[in-house]
């Protein structure tokens, strides 16, 4: 391109310059860009990214040309503060709204997410102080009947995701999308002396959950919409021996999300708890979600979610089985066990025999108290 600037007379020679300096210009700025530290580099990358995503016609692309790559879609909603605007947005939930403004407020949520509130123990709405007690709030109890037939009923309100046979140590989060089964649970705990095992493989892994010769191991995801109800209820007849709380992000887990990102589940902030049935292996994991920071475990105190700080891959255990409890925490089926502060996610893994079978069609509503699926 020197030699034939060098020959370029006259008015063609300012063209020349005039045409080569934008690119010049902009790709000794992009060599500056590529020596900043990542942090750095994506908040200044940040805007130009949704800038060249938003606008129409490809308006940003000849900056391609010139030596520039968006982070992709993925990278930019990763970047995404989600656990500070969770926090905000706790904060915003918690604060009481004048009486006059309720419903107003309360009429334009049930309007948006198709909110029954004549399954509500209080069909009021002035008597929800603010958006936290009306998201948590309770049903009249012939409005869910636990089903007593010999069952695994689904633990809250919401839609069936994925369910069926753990194969190959892999989870479907939704249908085609996968995560590994030792990432979301973490390290098998024994029971016996809590000392972590280590699974040199992913069979022995699943050997040391599926505890019973001829059981399987079953799995099943439901997703909680903001509009549905946001306790979450005991599936069986089981007892808590442990609880591990994975700090992490906030993503959204809809459903349109979780086709996007893989091991969506093992990035967000999660609590475990983990026990046994009488059929051998039993966990209950509750997800996080964007503007779910907060999950409640009724019978688990020390348990605090969403804190600023956190290590990326870290995670606390915590044990119910003690020298005076050896028992750990019975759940009953249909016992009230926790909540969230908004729609999120229920993720069963249990042990049960082969002849276990699934009452469900993926993609269907439920309700808590129906039957997931029975021997």
């Amino acid at each position: 391109t020197m030699c034939q600037s060098n020959t370029l007379q006259g008015p063609d020679l300012h063209a020349g310059k005039w045409l080569q300096f934008p690119q010049l210009a902009l790709r000794r700025r992009l060599g500056q860009l590529s020596c900043m530290s990542r942090p750095a580099l994506k908040l200044r990358s940040w805007p130009l990214t949704i800038l060249y995503y938003l606008l129409p016609f490809g308006a940003l692309k000849p900056l391609t040309r010139v030596g520039w790559r968006p982070m992709s879609r993925v990278s930019l909603y990763k970047s995404v503060p989600t656990r500070l605007l969770s926090r905000a947005w706790g904060r915003l939930n918690q604060v009481e709204l004048p009486t006059w403004l309720r419903k107003p407020v309360y009429s334009l949520y049930i309007w948006t997410f198709g909110v029954n509130m004549k399954e509500a123990a209080v069909e009021d709405l002035h008597h929800y102080r603010n958006l936290s007690e009306f998201f948590r709030r309770k049903l009249k109890p012939q409005a869910r009947p636990v089903c007593d037939m010999r069952s695994v009923i689904s633990p809250s309100d919401g839609k069936i995701l994925n369910f069926g046979l753990v194969k190959n140590c892999e989870v479907e989060q939704v249908k085609g999308v996968t995560y590994s089964l030792e990432s979301f649970l973490g390290p098998r705990i024994c029971t016996e002396n809590f000392q972590l095992s280590q699974a040199s493989s992913c069979t022995s892994f699943r050997k040391q959950l599926v505890t019973q010769e001829g059981n399987e191991l079953y799995h099943c995801v439901i997703y909680l919409a903001p509009g549905d109800y946001h306790c979450f209820h005991s599936p069986t007849d089981w007892r808590v021996s442990h609880r591990r709380h994975f700090p992490g992000s906030l993503m959204s887990v809809n459903p349109g999300v979780a086709r996007w990102i893989k091991e969506l589940f093992c990035h967000n902030e999660r609590v475990v708890l983990t026990g046994d049935w009488k059929h051998g292996f039993f966990s209950l994991t509750a997800v996080g979600a964007t503007n779910v920071g907060s999950i409640r475990i009724y019978f688990d105190r020390d348990l605090h979610t969403n804190s600023p700080r956190y290590s990326k891959g870290s995670y606390n255990d915590f044990s119910f089985v003690t020298n005076n409890n050896k028992e750990g925490i019975p759940m009953r089926k249909g016992e009230h066990l926790g909540e969230f502060n908004l729609g999120s996610t229920i993720v069963l893994i249990f042990e049960a025999p082969k002849d276990f079978n699934f009452r469900l069609k993926a993609g269907q509503k439920i309700h808590f108290g129906e039957a997931l699926g029975s021997l």
